[in-house]
């Protein structure tokens, strides 16, 4: 699954504000038991795994010049999922990158 969201931000701010909140990336899972781990492949690209409930989901985080792309690689079993997913990940994103 490929959200992209638009964003006019310079690429060191969007890198600020993903480090600043990856964390809370866990808050947003029903239950908030997820273990999340964030790692920094380059200088704009970040992995994610978010394990809960049995289940772990990956994916990456690419910051280009006028988009932040999320690729997230569901699993087959949660593959009815995605429009949710997709919507929360574009509603987060975009209060993450809108100018504050």
């Amino acid at each position: 699954m490929r959200v992209a969201i638009p964003h006019s931000l310079p690429r060191d701010e969007v890198r600020r504000r993903l480090r600043a909140h990856s964390g809370e990336i866990g808050q947003h899972i029903p239950g908030r038991v997820a273990d999340v781990a964030t790692s920094w492949r380059s200088e704009d690209q970040m992995e994610i795994s978010v394990a809960a409930l049995g289940a772990r989901v990956d994916g990456d985080i690419t910051i280009e010049d006028s988009q932040v792309v999320f690729q997230v690689r569901l699993p087959p079993a949660l593959t009815f999922v995605e429009p949710l997913v997709a919507g929360a990940i574009a509603d987060k994103g975009r209060k993450l990158l809108s100018d504050r």
